[in-house]
């Protein structure tokens, strides 16, 4: 017998039956009649010119020929199961979509997405960019569970940043805050010097306005109340409702700013800011991501990897260290 001629139904119509010693049992199990098992077997025997199976009295007994062949017929179904999952799994592959608040996506996912995509070419990586609805009223909760939810249906991963607010939906922290001072080491050279909290009075701030904009306090409030030092009103300097935003103009020298470290590791890797004062204080809120209730392997497969490209660049373990100092 070719290959070409081997039919499928009848060998799996022996493995039941061999299994099950029982004509009657392999029907029920494969949801035909015991006649049409009989039938198969039969036509296999025909094909092959060896008796497979021996009838006696209420039951079956397995022929040598039986015997020596069943081990490889289940070792080639096993391989059949096998190459389906597989075909499954590169068929869920594809592409994965993305959300994430705007400067979370520029600033982390963005220079990140690369060695994903480098360690995973199969997979097509989508990133968008979502804002919540600021909250108005800062000791005011926000039930935010549809917006969430509907942002789940169309993305395969939710980031966001927030501490309640989820309702029903399945949060994981990624990634705890704190927030620090940093600046442009040339703003400093021209300055009246910074040696403790007090002296930020002597230059001009930049404001990340998102510790208001989810049911916090100001940055800059929070850093100033951690040090001993009253947080005052201080309208000047330019106010930013993306951290990204914030960021540059710090880069560029226009002033102090507190916000968090996590956003600029680049640039306080290379140089481009510095922390004046080490003093880093944690903050309420966090980065989360949103779960449906059944996860793509795919969707998996990049949250374990971010949270351990997260881990090897310290921006977890900066926030932990601050903890443990506060």
């Amino acid at each position: 017998m070719s290959h070409a001629q081997l039919q499928l139904t009848a060998l799996r119509a022996l493995e039941a039956a061999a299994r099950l010693l029982s004509f009657k049992a392999a029907a029920q199990e494969l949801h035909v009649t015991p006649t049409a098992i009989s039938h198969q077997i039969q036509q296999l025997e025909r094909s092959l010119g060896v008796e497979l199976f021996v009838r006696v009295h209420r039951g079956l007994t397995l022929t040598p020929a039986a015997q020596a062949c069943l081990p490889h017929i289940r070792d080639g179904f096993a391989s059949l199961r096998a190459a389906v999952i597989a075909i499954q799994e590169y068929k869920d592959v594809g592409t994965l979509s993305v959300s994430a608040p705007p400067s979370f996506a520029m600033r982390i996912l963005m220079p990140l997405s690369q060695e994903f995509l480098a360690q995973y070419p199969d997979i097509d990586l989508r990133i968008t960019t979502r804002m919540r609805v600021p909250v108005q009223e800062a000791a005011r909760p926000q039930d935010e569970t549809e917006t969430f939810r509907s942002w789940a249906e169309e993305s395969d991963i939710v980031i966001v940043l927030g501490k309640d607010g989820f309702g029903d939906l399945d949060a994981e922290e990624l990634m705890p805050l704190s927030v620090q001072l940093v600046c442009s080491p040339g703003l400093l050279e021209n300055g009246a010097g910074l040696r403790d909290a007090a002296d930020v009075q002597h230059y001009p701030w930049l404001h990340d306005d998102r510790g208001l904009k989810y049911g916090g306090a100001p940055f800059w409030d929070q850093w100033l109340s951690s040090q001993g030092v009253s947080p005052r009103e201080h309208g000047h300097g330019a106010h930013f409702n993306h951290a990204a935003m914030a960021i540059e103009a710090a880069v560029k020298g226009m002033g102090l700013l507190v916000t968090t470290p996590c956003l600029c590791w680049k640039e306080l890797r290379n140089g481009e800011l510095i922390t004046p004062l080490e003093h880093a204080v944690p903050i309420e809120n966090s980065y989360f991501v949103l779960n449906r209730r059944t996860q793509r392997p795919a969707a998996e497969l990049f949250k374990q990897w971010l949270r351990a490209r997260l881990q090897e660049r310290s921006l977890v373990a900066n926030v932990s260290d601050a903890l443990a100092a506060g």
